[in-house]
């Protein structure tokens, strides 16, 4: 290999940790060609995942979790290859600890928002990722944290006894647990369930008044606005008498959300019958959405 490919071989290395990606796109932006692409994955410096995705091999004596194999690419593409993506809706939220029934580790479906690439569809593995455009706020940002998962991960393991990778080299961009929530709810009905969503709903007490204000203002859907009190109301949790709902437009006429469902009297919306006040104590909803 001539000297002037081994100098930028260096940078490669340092940019990219072993175990995780970089597709082509990214390694042409470094001025590595195709042939030097060829030859790196000849050498093992590299190898192919599948066409335009490449990973840097783990060293022999370390291996990396199945538990972890949405997260790599994810990672890959946010801190790597600078993809405008985040976690959101029901993945943001079961990643924060707010849907004890799933392990995100063995979900099917991960939820992104924002702009992928779309080889991002062919990975291999278990999860299926759900891309969508950042249409739901007129602040795109607005809500997005940064999930730092090192410290848990530290604590939960020891890494230098462990003969795993520990992959949180960098934090995750997710929706803060507020976002999340109105993510999920722009799902319904045709990825998400008012049964998963109730379940969720009813643990989020300790969610932030402020920050809800902002993001409902923001928010482009008056069906999610209408939803997430329909949904509010039915917990009421500590941080509802906080919310001024005179600063919320919820918009004007009846909205058909679910077949055969029932009018709510104050947000005007059709939804399952359990969602309709007066509720039934340890009711929660059982339809599942199409």
């Amino acid at each position: 290999m001539s000297h002037e490919k081994t100098q930028r071989l260096k940078p490669l290395l340092d940019q990219v940790p072993p175990g995780f990606m970089a597709d082509t796109a990214w390694l042409r932006r470094q001025g590595i060609d195709s042939k030097s692409i060829h030859d790196y994955v000849a050498h093992g410096w590299l190898e192919r995942v599948i066409r335009g995705v490449y990973r840097r091999p783990l060293p022999k004596n370390i291996h990396q979790s199945t538990e972890t194999s949405w997260q790599i690419p994810l990672l890959s593409m946010q801190r790597i290859m600078e993809y405008d993506v985040h976690l959101g809706g029901e993945s943001a939220l079961d990643l924060q600890g707010h849907t004890h029934y799933l392990s995100l580790g063995y979900q099917s479906r991960i939820y992104l928002y924002g702009e992928a690439p779309s080889w991002l569809a062919r990975l291999p593995g278990q999860s299926k990722f759900i891309v969508q455009r950042r249409k739901l706020f007129e602040d795109h940002r607005i809500g997005i944290i940064d999930a730092d998962q090192n410290a848990k991960e530290q604590s939960e393991s020891d890494t230098e006894n462990s003969p795993e990778i520990n992959i949180w080299r960098w934090p995750l961009k997710v929706s803060s647990p507020e976002r999340a929530i109105m993510e999920a709810l722009d799902e319904l009905p045709r990825h998400a369930s008012f049964h998963n969503l109730d379940m969720i709903f009813e643990g989020l007490a300790n969610l932030r008044p402020k920050r809800l204000t902002e993001l409902l203002i923001d928010c482009r859907s008056i069906k999610v606005r209408r939803l997430f009190f329909v949904f509010a109301d039915k917990h009421d949790h500590a941080w509802l008498k906080h919310i001024d709902k005179t600063l919320i437009d919820f918009g004007s006429g009846p909205r058909a959300l679910v077949d055969g469902g029932k009018l709510h009297p104050t947000y005007r919306i059709y939804v399952p019958a359990e969602f309709i006040p007066p509720y039934k104590k340890g009711c929660s909803a059982t339809i599942w959405m199409r």
